[in-house]
């Protein structure tokens, strides 16, 4: 059985739940897009993954607009999910990014934002 044919249950760190997810969707890159709403998105290619991306980052401003607290987190795990997405297309680690947030962490959102100029 393929991970893409099976349902993976997370247990341990929750901390470690994306780097998780990711190894899902790099393994189900080459799947069956018949058998894998992942795989199917790599197949239809990145215009597709784009626009599913920009579409759930609307969704989660509309649910924070809204207020109502399980919607945001249900659009806010769908966004992360798209984005991950994104990041396997071009296989970027999700620890790329968490080293350009430790990189940031501890600076002022001013300073970092002169930092890389206009």
């Amino acid at each position: 059985m393929s991970s893409s044919d099976r349902t993976v249950e997370f247990k341990g760190d929750d901390g470690a739940i994306l780097d998780l997810l990711y190894q899902v969707i790099q393994d189900r890159k080459s799947g069956s897009a018949e058998k894998s709403y992942t795989a199917s998105l790599f197949q239809k290619g990145l215009d597709t993954i784009l626009k599913k991306t920009g579409e759930e980052a609307v969704e989660l401003v509309i649910a924070g607009k809204g207020g109502k607290r399980e919607e945001i987190v249900y659009e806010a795990g769908d966004l992360m999910y798209h984005l991950l997405v994104l990041l396997a297309y071009h296989d970027i680690e999700p620890e790329e990014i968490y080293r350009e947030l430790r990189r940031r962490f501890g600076v002022s959102g001013v300073a970092e934002k002169e930092s890389r100029g206009s």
